[in-house]
């Protein structure tokens, strides 16, 4: 590996980090081996070959002047993104909840539930 080489590797896995690290991702250094898929936004001219580059868990990233700017997902992955954004936000809502009215203990959440099915019987 030329130098060069080594610093444009260097530089991708800098941009990878950088670029999963504002999405909210932690990423390990066995997980850069597979490098990301990065394009300029400019391979866009050519978007066939682009999009068939995405799939399931290996989103393309786009960058706009030299940084990372736009990342297109496949639908499987936006969809689990999505549901884990509205699971998360019920939790953080029951988390409130338990704060501001109390919690409710294992045996109470039981009996409630049951009384419920019972109902529904």
């Amino acid at each position: 590996m030329t130098r060069e080489q080594n610093k444009h590797d260097r530089c991708c896995c800098k941009f990878a980090v950088e670029f999963y690290s504002n999405l909210g991702y932690t990423i390990s250094r066995k997980e850069l081996i597979d490098m990301p898929n990065i394009k300029p936004i400019s391979d866009l001219r050519n978007y066939t070959e682009v999009l068939n580059d995405v799939d399931v868990g290996a989103p393309v990233f786009l960058t706009k002047n030299g940084r990372g700017r736009y990342a297109i997902v496949d639908i499987q992955d936006y969809e689990r993104t999505q549901a884990t954004l509205r699971l998360m936000s019920e939790l953080e809502k029951g988390w409130q909840s338990g704060e501001s009215e109390g919690w409710l203990d294992p045996e109470d959440v039981r009996a409630h539930f049951s009384a419920r099915a019972r109902n529904e019987a």
